[in-house]
């Protein structure tokens, strides 16, 4: 009997585990959502007469610091930076040493963003901040505004913001070469600032998209904002700085052989074609010819020379307006370039989209009457060409129909190179569609301040898709547009010249303002979509 008693006992205590085994496996708790709390500091912080060399910040648990370099920002910049760890491996405290000299009298700030989180979850400590003056107080003034972006609808996170003390030694060109004298910036996706711990003075205030992390201003690569008049601090003011990127000067940078008559010129600025010139120092000016095209998407030029050059190296002088460069490419057996004639764009070809005949080489001489464009009941369309300097194409122009097939042919000999060689025949289809799969929009624009205005239509990316230009009239019609989805911005365009213009920060001028449309239009096919965008 107790034999049974006990086999049956051991029965029902396996029985019990299995059950327990089925009930899951263990979660490990809820997460963990609270961020480090700050317990102290040595010395303490907004200590006042400080003369350490070395911080340290404690916390309640193990910390690390997270993009430090994007988000711990130093008020007044100290160079050289000091050493601020963890980096990688956690611990319980932010160690700071300096290694800077210290200014007297001066209250320094370091702003540590987002960057401290917890080690298990990274949990932030939002906007920390430790605080010290080498004077016998801590000043205490601040000023604070937003950030946007004069040609974007949003502007580019991690913008800095830089206060100038405006004295003796002050000039515009600061930015250029020295750091500010106080700096702080708008983290993440915020687009908001405020510069705090400031003393009392007259400052300039501007923006840099410090993309090397120098607290200088490098013009061509970074953009720029900046307030046009000197602040006075204390300020009750909420300041708007609005960014934007300068067009520089033209200039060449080292050129490269890429084909046996093609050298690739970089360059950085603006530049007019028109009025480059490239003349040879070492070979004989009256057998050298040349053409130059623009390489599409980048700030780079082809210059196309004949005939073949006998020498190792050619020395050849560029002039600009204001402006005159002597470039030095080596010269090497290279395979020749060969014509190429593409169609842009094919297959379908959306209404209002110009039909271009493409080439590898520069063209100089087109023949219509070797180019025929057939609808798809085999009837001549008629058309015009236009051959686009700078660019190695042809314009093909000609009325759109809408579920229409068009069979464009090009006939050897309609087009001739640089190099005098002429195309071999080409092919291409292009089909519209229906006017049903495009929508239209009706835009009734309220409280202009003054005329002419360019109205935009662009992707997400600002990408332009839809442009009209207006001297007078406030209600315009988008008509065909492909369906998708499009912001709407409102250029005054001040100088009348048909496109934005950007600034120029040391002659203090602003670039021409945008104005977008609040919310993302969604264009639907068939659809007529009518909006009011009221100016603000």
């Amino acid at each position: 009997m107790k034999k049974h008693i006990s086999g049956l006992l051991i029965l029902l205590i396996s029985l019990l585990f299995v059950q327990c085994a089925k009930r899951g496996t263990p979660t490990g708790g809820l997460l963990d959502s609270i961020p480090p709390a700050f317990l102290r500091a040595a010395p303490e912080n907004y200590s006042v007469n400080f003369n350490k060399k070395e911080i340290r910040i404690y916390f309640d648990e193990y910390i690390k610091l997270e993009k430090p370099q994007q988000q711990i920002i130093i008020s007044p910049p100290m160079a050289p930076k000091p050493d601020i760890t963890p980096l990688g491996s956690a611990q319980k405290y932010i160690r700071i040493r300096i290694n800077d000299t210290l200014q007297e009298n001066t209250t320094y700030a370091f702003n540590f963003g987002n960057s401290v989180v917890d080690n298990n979850e990274g949990n932030p400590l939002p906007y920390f901040k430790y605080v010290f003056s080498t004077g016998s107080y801590i000043d205490s003034l601040s000023i604070s505004g937003t950030v946007s972006d004069a040609l974007l609808k949003e502007a580019n996170p991690f913008i800095s913001v830089m206060l100038y003390e405006v004295n003796e030694d002050f000039s515009d060109s600061l930015v250029y070469k020295d750091p500010p004298r106080y700096i702080t910036n708008t983290l993440d996706s915020l687009k908001i600032f405020e510069l705090s711990n400031l003393k009392e003075g007259t400052y300039q205030l501007v923006a840099v998209q410090d993309l090397n992390s120098d607290y200088k201003y490098n013009p061509g690569k970074e953009k720029i904002a900046f307030i046009d008049q000197h602040i006075n601090i204390p300020s009750d003011t909420t300041y708007n700085l609005v960014m934007f990127k300068e067009e520089l000067a033209f200039k060449p940078e080292r050129p490269k052989q890429e084909g046996q008559q093609k050298i690739l010129i970089g360059y950085r600025g603006k530049v007019n074609l028109d009025s480059l010139k490239f003349k040879p120092l070492n070979t004989p000016a009256l057998d050298f010819d040349y053409r130059i095209s623009k390489v599409t998407g980048k700030d780079s030029l082809y210059l196309w020379f004949k005939p073949p050059l006998q020498t190792d190296s050619l020395w050849m002088q560029v002039s600009a307006p204001n402006r005159i460069d002597t470039l030095l490419t080596r010269i090497s057996e290279m395979p020749k370039d060969s014509l190429r004639i593409t169609f842009e764009p094919s297959g379908n070809l959306d209404f209002g989209k110009k039909v271009f005949l493409k080439s590898t080489i520069p063209l100089l001489k087109k023949n219509d009457s070797l180019i025929q464009i057939l609808n798809k009941d085999s009837l001549a369309v008629n058309f015009s060409s236009e051959l686009i300097p700078y660019e190695n194409s042809i314009l093909l122009k000609f009325d759109q129909n809408e579920s229409e097939t068009y069979r464009i042919t090009v006939l050897p000999g309609a087009l001739t190179d640089f190099f005098n060689s002429s195309n071999d025949t080409i092919r291409a289809n292009l089909k519209t569609r229906a006017f049903s799969d495009y929508g239209n929009l009706s835009l009734n624009l309220q409280n202009i301040r003054n005329f002419p205005i360019i109205v935009q239509l662009t992707d997400e990316k600002g990408i332009i898709k839809a442009e009209k230009f207006s001297a007078s009239e406030s209600n315009l019609r988008f008509e065909l547009i492909s369906p998708g989805k499009y912001l709407i911005r409102v250029i005054y365009d001040s100088n009348e010249n048909g496109k934005w213009d950007t600034g120029n920060y040391l002659m203090k001028i602003k670039p021409e303002e945008i104005i977008y449309f609040p919310d993302l239009m969604e264009i639907r096919p068939n659809w007529d979509i009518n909006e009011t965008f009221i100016l603000n």
